[in-house]
């Protein structure tokens, strides 16, 4: 009965409520939402998904679902999750080890562990280790362009919505443009609230590093991505010249990546994600490798999964929360209870998209 009798895929390129902005990917108005619909041999479904920036390899993504990974894993048994998370990782290696094949293989593996977990009637964070139900979350505002009334008023409505914690883009023309946003908005929230600030991978390391030093008198708790992914001593560079903690990963796609990162890269914050790493399987392999180091792990997107796993494990830290517009498909978007993102006790991970509503975004 715990044979996998069918995977569906499905397409959607939703429409965000509000043009967003950062460094590299510049205005984002849609994001691709590619998600694998997992059924049992006894009618259970598990139900997993990824996203794309503006939709774009969406298309790449559910061809390689539906195409390569689907015909290895049809008939085969759905609680053996390790085990068929290193056959879609060997079969697909060849054209994958990151891009489009994490991202297929991610929706792949939340539907598995979803699967998993209604298979036992446990929700996710207690059935992968159960540490906590609450985790810390933060207001990721993607607002590099907002003009600065506008990065105001977000924040003030943060604020009102209960968030203790805040990130802001940062990348401007001029480091003087930060520099001014940044004092805006710590002036705002006042000199003990938790506030982030995320570079999108602008800078190249001597860019970086002034940027440290100059954002430093406003007592951050981490810079995001100051440089590219692939120059590990490069980042190393910036974590011990510009003397800001480091958080990074969002745009690694391999366990092996993230164990560079983490033991050259000088990184205070490894920041997995779960639908671009290629699941649940390898994100909890990075939490694990940050607290071999005494590191805690944090969260970039799919806010309404990665709550699960920072409560399951012990050193899970903030989560990132945004949705980029899917709270509007769900039967029960993600509950925040005084700063603290609040993971649902339904079996598996708990999320229940609207198809019927999300049918008009069909791609």
């Amino acid at each position: 009965m715990s044979r996998i009798a069918s995977i569906e895929t499905h397409h959607y390129r939703i429409p965000l409520p509000v043009v967003l902005s950062d460094s590299t990917h510049g205005e984002m108005s849609h994001s691709g939402l590619i998600v694998a619909r997992l059924r049992d041999a006894g009618g259970r479904e598990g139900v997993g998904y990824t996203y794309t920036v503006n939709d774009i390899g969406s298309r790449a993504i559910r061809a390689l679902v539906e195409h390569d990974l689907a015909p290895v894993l049809v008939g085969e048994d759905a609680r053996d999750i390790d085990r068929l998370w290193e056959r879609m990782w060997w079969h697909v290696h060849f054209c994958g080890r990151g891009g489009p094949a994490a991202f297929a293989m991610a929706a792949v593996d939340i539907a598995l562990w979803d699967l998993e977990g209604k298979r036992r009637g446990e929700p996710l964070w207690r059935l992968l280790g159960g540490h906590r139900r609450e985790v810390p979350a933060y207001a990721g505002g993607i607002d590099l362009y907002f003009t600065l009334d506008a990065l105001r008023e977000q924040t003030r409505g943060f604020l009102d919505r209960g968030f203790g914690a805040i990130k802001m883009k940062v990348g401007r023309n001029r480091l003087s443009e930060d520099v001014e946003r940044v004092a805006a908005i710590r002036e705002l929230v006042g000199p003990d609230f938790p506030l982030m600030v995320d570079a999108n991978m602008r800078w190249r390391v001597h860019e970086a590093i002034a940027a440290a030093l100059a954002l430093a008198p406003f007592e951050l708790v981490w810079l995001e991505e100051p440089i590219i992914p692939d120059d590990v001593n490069g980042l190393a560079r910036v974590a011990v010249e510009g003397g800001l903690p480091i958080a990074a990963g969002e745009n690694l796609h391999t366990v092996y990546e993230f164990e560079e990162t983490i033991t050259r890269g000088r990184v205070s914050f490894p920041e997995p994600d779960a639908a671009t790493l290629g699941g649940i399987t390898p994100w909890l392999r990075v939490a694990r490798l940050a607290e071999a180091r005494n590191l805690p792990v944090t969260s970039h997107g799919i806010h309404d999964i990665h709550v699960h796993l920072l409560g399951a494990v012990p050193n899970g830290s903030w989560l990132e929360f945004h949705g980029f517009g899917l709270e509007r498909f769900l039967a029960e978007p993600l509950r925040l209870e005084n700063g603290r993102a609040v993971a649902p006790d339904r079996p598996g991970h708990g999320v229940e998209l609207d198809f019927d509503t999300l049918a008009a975004h069909a791609a």
